[in-house]
């Protein structure tokens, strides 16, 4: 079953159980879902699933941090869909888990002792093994903490 079939799954159960709050967290997030496939002209793959569902949570966090103190009703809301949506995202690496795959690309490459002038090669060889499992900005500033000696 695909990430959108279950969603689309869970939208249906909480209707029954009129949770108004998670159909509409879902409802958004099949809309995500079903707009990228008819972007597409074709079904998505599970890791395009993946992104769409990262873009929405990254967004949601976004509007709840620019939400002011004093809209609870926004930022309770944000709170809500971020969870929901979270349900179906894929397990984000560690930070640990993040150094141990830098790391490892480092010995690959044969950098004995790694600069941050190699920072675009070590990257050009880390973000295949981690996208869609890592925050892209935390991965950069690991890589650069490593190949500066600060880690």
């Amino acid at each position: 079953m695909t990430k959108t079939e279950l969603v689309q799954q869970e939208m249906f159960a909480a209707m029954k159980n009129k949770d108004t709050e998670r159909k509409a967290a879902l409802s958004m997030l099949l809309s995500a879902l079903k707009a990228k496939a008819k972007d597409k002209q074709s079904p998505l793959s599970e890791d395009e699933e993946n992104e769409v569902i990262r873009k929405e949570i990254k967004q949601t966090i976004e509007t709840w941090e620019s939400a002011p103190e004093t809209r609870e009703d926004i930022i309770e809301d944000c709170k809500l869909r971020v969870a929901v949506m979270s349900e179906f995202a894929p397990k984000s690496m560690s930070e640990s888990e993040i150094r141990s795959a830098i790391l490892k690309v480092i010995r690959e490459l044969k950098l004995e002792k790694p600069a941050p002038k190699e920072k675009g090669i070590v990257m050009k060889s880390l973000m295949p093994l981690v996208k869609g499992k890592a925050d892209g900005s935390l991965v950069n500033k690991l890589v650069s903490e490593i190949l500066s000696g600060t880690n």
